[in-house]
């Protein structure tokens, strides 16, 4: 697919469109790399924290899930007022 490189600011830029945005499920940003002289643009769309509870699952399952630093009190160890 051909694009035009269009003027924005002091910049440039491209305009890419409408459906391969909803195809690639891109919002607002993407990940933009040069190499053996290409642009290479990739989506963005991994959620923060993503793939954690399988690897969680994994350090369960290989008993790894171990507290490093140990309790330092329970709560019959304090005295609480209201």
């Amino acid at each position: 697919m051909k694009v035009s490189v269009v003027p924005i600011g002091n910049s440039k830029g491209i305009r890419l469109p409408k459906a391969i945005l909803e195809q690639l499920n891109i919002s607002d940003q993407l990940e933009l790399e040069v190499e053996n002289k290409q642009i290479i643009l990739r989506p963005i769309n991994k959620a923060p924290r993503s793939g954690w509870e399988e690897a969680l699952q994994q350090m369960n399952k290989n008993q790894e899930d171990k507290l490093l630093i140990p309790e330092t009190g329970t709560e019959e160890a304090f005295e609480w007022e209201w």
